[in-house]
């Protein structure tokens, strides 16, 4: 299984990292694509099938992320309508229309927060390969200092196999990470770029032990199967949905990126 997650990977990263580097459009509909997925996904596991709710949220939360591109406003109500339609469609029970709506906003914020952060002209390439890099190298942390040391539980009624050695491995790696980047883009490479790919790191891990606990409501142990060794979109980008939201909202509230921290 490890040598089909590494080869999986070494297939979607390279995409992934040309797309982010185009910007644009070409960047929006990769993530659009991946927004489309997610609510594919998320609604066969609430509900064991794709229905007309879950293809209103695939189709609203796919154009949002384009139109994120000249108007993330725009796009933000774009998700917003998506999410209420596809409430609206999800039927009479209370707690269906209630995943419905959380589904398409968790696949459909974050998806226009990521294209809003890649637009800008001056850093936006930069902070989104910050935010990749720091974010898959929490993963690969996680994973090797878990494996290598073990030890108590990081929360074993939701994801049985996370330490609290892996989140510190997590955390280590995503630092050295975040000052890898700054070093290569030319910008400053102390103590609080390291800080803050270690504190993205806790966030992104949050993300994952979320997706954990949906997965074990719904009695499912991948959200699809759609990448060998990785299980499904929402299984490898759990922790970036909820970094990419940290990040932009520290970026408004300090009115700086992440590389300026």
């Amino acid at each position: 299984m490890l040598k089909t997650r590494i080869l999986s990977a070494l297939v979607m990263a390279p995409p992934a990292l040309l797309a982010a580097w185009a910007g644009g459009y070409a960047f929006a509909a990769l993530i659009a694509l991946a927004a489309a997925l997610m609510c594919w996904e998320w609604h066969r596991m609430l509900n064991g099938a794709y229905t007309l709710s879950g293809r209103v949220a695939s189709a609203g939360c796919a154009l949002a992320s384009l139109l994120a591109v000249a108007r993330p406003d725009i796009g933000l109500a774009m998700v917003a309508l998506a999410t209420l339609a596809s409430a609206g469609l999800a039927g009479s029970d209370r707690s269906g229309r209630v995943w419905a709506a959380f589904g398409a906003v968790y696949a459909g914020l974050p998806s226009v927060t990521l294209v809003w952060l890649r637009d800008d002209p001056a850093a936006g390439n930069a902070v989104i390969w910050w935010l990749l890099l720091v974010v898959w190298s929490t993963d690969i942390g996680a994973y090797a200092f878990g494996r290598l040391i073990g030890g108590p539980k990081l929360l074993p009624a939701v994801s049985p196999k996370k330490t609290w050695a892996g989140l510190v491995g997590g955390m280590i790696s995503a630092g050295l990470a975040a000052v890898l980047v700054a070093v290569v883009v030319g910008t400053k490479a102390g103590g609080m770029v390291f800080a803050a790919g270690a504190a993205v790191a806790v966030v992104a891990q949050a993300g994952d032990l979320f997706e954990s606990w949906i997965k074990r409501r719904c009695n499912v142990k991948d959200s699809s199967n759609i990448i060998p060794g990785h299980g499904g979109v929402l299984d490898r980008v759990d922790g970036l949905l909820t970094a990419a939201l940290a990040v932009a909202a520290l970026t408004l509230a300090t009115g700086r990126t992440v590389l300026d921290w």
